[in-house]
């Protein structure tokens, strides 16, 4: 509303009214904004108030949630512990149970074993024995329980009556099955001639195989077992007990069969045979072992039992007719059939079922060579060593002759007719040699050889010098070259040393030392002394050794020389002797001090008596007429003893320089001591040419 301002007093009023009420109106809005934030920082303030009571609740249930998982942690940490705790009271309860499981299966296993109903057929047998045999090896491997000691003792009684029933199964069932073939047999007709013919091999193996077969899983298990020491034992006890029902059933037939064979063949035939027909049985019988023993097959000494008194009956036969046979030649085949034919072809081809043989045959073998041996001795004392020659042996070269007008009328080349011209002692020597080479042992063979060259060569030296008496000594000699180059010649091939070691005991050397005991020079037993006869009584062992080989070279060398010497001296010993004179006078004449001797030895040499030209020209005509008529039959002896062209000239060779050698040994003295007048005139000298040439057309 307007006022009407009359004085000042009222325009100051109205100013002051005025100013009061726009004062008053912005006033009014700033203080409205001022409650208004006032009222806003009482609500801040309160929920500030609020969050701060909120977030020390919020603080509080942390404290508390943190307090809750700890005690969360703690109790879950805890029922771990328990669990792990409770797992390991578990495994321990069943280790512990384990444990005693072996403890309390005694009451078990021995009310099974001790019950009236249980046997090795029982189909629980075989499972309580391999628990049982579980239990004995727990038990031994923890000695440190308490009572295991016990356990075990306890273990081992049930053990041992369990193996007990299987022995007496394996033997029941041995014995029904050897009734049954043995009535099988029987019942077949009886004969026994029949069974050894072959009905044996459908009877005596497959009905046994077939009546046995209910013990194969049993053998099985316990050959299954065979590393423990109990079921080595009674696996050992049932091969015997196989092994002697076996022989019950088989010995018989097999003795027949040997029996047989003995009766009706000759040594050789029936070692054949008898070889051939243990090897037979012994390969039947080890298939029939390998079928109920498959893991014990290879080991020899199982069958042993079985297949030793066989193969002994066989050797029991050929023994008293090894030790009466006294044929060289038929214990020679021996030798080779049971070497060659049935150790060396038959066993090496079937070595693993008739490896039991093996130590008969060759025990068989060893008798063979042994009374081989024996023979061969015997035959070498009797027929070489003590051979009596015949006229008809010594008659040479009578028999030599013989035998090359023989040769010229057969047409045929006859090797009896080059043996008939040899000593016997020499022919027999070689025959014993080529037939014991291959049958004996290197070392026995060995000393054989070397005694028989031995003998051989000393049973020719005797023959030559009887014939060197009968006959000429060249004959004799040509005789000796002859057999020791033939004896040389056939032992050559030979891989052998001809020469043996002999050691003998020398006690000569104690003689001295019992001489100075007697002269007190020495004491019996004083040991401090090299002297003492206690010290030296001991013999000395002296060696020997003796080489056949090269005494007969030696041999051969002396009567080659000797032989070369009697011929040189039947054709130039004339010479020889003129030559031995002149050298005699020559050297009494350097050497004298006798002037009176020297007076007559001083005369020029064909003046001495036994020189002049007419006694040259006589010695001369002398050596000329024997190599005209000697020589040449020197030379028909040696076509006739020595066949080969090349033996002859290396023989006459020496012959032939030593003739030529003489020759120029005169020539050379009569060129010194003689004219040539009568060198040409009255001595007449053939020349070395001329000679030379002569010589070689003799050969």
């Amino acid at each position: 509303m307007e006022a009407v301002l009359v004085n000042t007093n009222q325009f100051y009023k109205w100013f002051t009214d005025l100013e009061s009420a726009l004062k008053s109106e912005t006033e009014e809005k700033y203080r409205h904004y001022v409650d208004t934030l006032m009222e806003r920082i009482q609500i801040c303030d309160g929920i500030l108030q609020q969050v701060d009571d909120t977030l020390d609740l919020f603080n509080e249930l942390q404290l508390q949630h943190q307090a809750v998982a700890t005690k969360t942690k703690t109790l879950h940490d805890a029922c771990d512990r328990l669990l792990i705790e409770k797992q390991r009271l578990i495994e321990f309860s069943e280790a512990l149970r384990s444990k005693l499981n072996y403890f309390d299966e005694l009451e078990n296993i021995a009310t099974n074993f001790y019950s009236p109903n249980m046997n090795v057929l029982n189909e629980n047998f075989l499972p309580l024995l391999k628990r049982l045999d579980d239990c004995i090896s727990y038990v031994e491997s923890n000695p440190q329980y308490a009572e295991s000691s016990v356990y075990l003792l306890k273990f081992r009684q049930l053990q041992s009556r369990a193996l007990g029933m299987i022995r007496s199964h394996v033997l029941a069932i041995l014995k029904g099955a050897s009734s049954q073939v043995q009535a099988a047999i029987g019942s077949s007709g009886g004969s026994k001639a029949s069974v050894s013919e072959g009905v044996e091999a459908s009877v005596i193996y497959v009905r046994f195989k077939a009546a046995a077969s209910e013990l194969k899983p049993v053998l099985e298990e316990i050959e299954s077992r065979a590393s423990r020491k109990e079921y080595t034992q009674i696996l050992a006890e049932c091969h015997k007990l196989y092994c002697e029902q076996r022989l019950s059933l088989v010995r018989g037939i097999v003795h027949q069969r040997i029996s047989e064979f003995a009766k009706k063949e000759a040594l050789p035939s029936l070692t054949r045979s008898g070889c051939a027909y243990l090897m037979q049985v012994c390969q039947l019988e080890h298939q029939l072992f390998d079928h109920f023993f498959p893991s014990s097959a290879e080991d020899v000494s199982s069958l042993a039992p079985l297949i030793d008194p066989l193969s002994t009956y066989l050797y029991d036969t050929l023994r008293p007719k090894l030790i009466h046979e006294t044929n060289i030649d038929s214990l020679c085949e021996l030798v080779d059939i049971l070497k060659v034919e049935v150790l060396g072809e038959q066993l090496s081809r079937r070595s693993e079922s008739l490896a039991g043989l093996r130590p008969t045959l060759e025990r068989i073998l060893a008798d063979v060579h042994e009374r081989l041996t024996f023979r061969a001795r015997t035959h070498i004392r009797d027929e070489i060593a003590n051979y009596l020659p015949l006229d008809e042996d010594l008659d040479y070269p009578a028999k030599l002759e013989k035998a090359a007008t023989d040769e010229l009328e057969t047409t045929s080349d006859d090797e009896n007719l080059v043996f008939k011209t040899w000593y016997p002692p020499l022919e027999k020597t070689l025959s014993c040699l080529s037939k014991l080479y291959r049958c004996l042992e290197p070392e026995v063979f060995t000393g054989l050889a070397q005694e028989v060259v031995e003998v051989c060569s000393i049973s020719i030296q005797k023959a030559s010098k009887l014939i060197a008496k009968r006959s000429s000594p060249m004959d004799g000699q040509l005789f000796l070259i002859k057999h020791l180059l033939i004896l040389r010649e056939k032992i050559a091939p030979f891989d052998i040393e001809f020469s043996v070691t002999h050691k003998e005991l020398d006690f000569s050397h104690l003689l001295e030392h019992l001489r100075r005991i007697l002269r007190g020079q020495a004491s019996l037993f004083d040991w401090s002394r090299t002297t003492s006869l206690a010290r030296t009584l001991s013999p000395r062992v002296l060696e020997s050794q003796i080489d056949a080989k090269k005494e007969l070279e030696k041999s051969l060398k002396a009567t080659c020389e000797e032989f070369i010497m009697s011929v040189t001296k039947l054709v130039v010993d004339p010479m020889l002797s003129f030559v031995t004179k002149v050298t005699a006078v020559k050297v009494a004449m350097s050497g004298s001090q006798n002037q009176k001797v020297e007076l007559v030895m001083a005369k020029p040499l064909k003046d001495q008596a036994f020189a002049t030209p007419d006694k040259v020209a006589e010695l001369v005509q002398k050596v000329t007429t024997a190599i005209h008529q000697e020589l040449p039959m020197v030379t028909r002896k040696m076509k006739l003893y020595l066949q080969n062209s090349s033996t002859r000239t290396i023989l006459f060779k020496p012959i032939q320089t030593n003739i030529v050698e003489a020759h120029v040994q005169v020539q050379s003295l009569l060129k010194a001591e003689y004219s040539p007048e009568e060198i040409q005139g009255m001595i007449k000298m053939p020349s070395i040419q001329d000679l030379q040439a002569q010589l070689d057309t003799l050969l």
